[in-house]
């Protein structure tokens, strides 16, 4: 900390492992709360802010959208309210990766299947991988 127990954009962004222009975009879209300002106009960052960018960085690397981390952060200050709205959010969530998950094991299989049609060793006129990308199975012609 700096600044009498403050930090400067860069080393709030340094602090969490974030770009600047990620600190200024997060201001913009009412993620991060606008800081105070020096008597030389520079930003004056408090621990709280440092706390609030380290949590959206943690749900953004959990890979929740900001319109997510922002729902996430309305609900976190109701501190006497159940917590299964959080709970639905993040098992819509889990529910959507794990979709993406097997979307993505399929489109690996597929590929497998696709490369073991072709050995490496033909000509690109007989190229099998090619043959099966295509559509219309009428070979491309290069």
């Amino acid at each position: 900390m700096s600044m009498d127990g403050r930090l400067s954009i860069g080393g709030l962004a340094k602090a969490a492992g974030v770009k600047v222009v990620t600190v200024r975009y997060y201001e913009k879209v009412n993620l991060m709360p606008e800081p105070s300002r020096t008597e030389g106009n520079y930003r004056a960052y408090k621990r709280e802010h440092l706390q609030r960018l380290r949590f959206i960085r943690r749900c953004r690397d959990l890979g929740f959208t900001l319109d997510q981390v922002r729902e996430i952060m309305q609900l976190s200050v109701q501190a006497e309210r159940d917590c299964s709205g959080i709970d639905q959010l993040t098992a819509k969530h889990l529910a959507d990766i794990e979709r993406k998950i097997a979307d993505l094991k399929s489109l690996a299989a597929e590929l497998r299947r696709i490369n073991r049609r072709c050995p490496g060793n033909r000509t690109i006129a007989n190229c099998r991988i090619l043959e099966a990308l295509s559509a219309s199975k009428v070979r491309l012609q290069c």
